[in-house]
């Protein structure tokens, strides 16, 4: 993926940064293998998300802001 500054975490810039790296992997820019590991991050940043909301159900609290955030933006 290209270098660019840093941007916040937010759900629609991991969408887009997805959305690079399949269009960098269909121009040959990157490997297949540089594409899978970015994939591969992304997968754990959303499990990381799901865990923090079933930890928030199972202890009947509030949804975390920076969850919120991070789906809304």
């Amino acid at each position: 993926m290209a270098t660019e500054t840093t941007k916040e975490l937010n759900a629609s810039n991991l969408k887009a940064a997805l959305w690079d790296t399949l269009n960098e992997i269909r121009t040959g820019a990157i490997q297949p293998g540089q594409g899978d590991a970015i994939a591969s991050q992304a997968r754990e940043i959303l499990r990381t998300i799901k865990v923090q909301l079933q930890v928030t159900s199972q202890a009947k609290r509030s949804v975390p802001v920076d969850v919120i955030t991070f789906s809304e933006k």
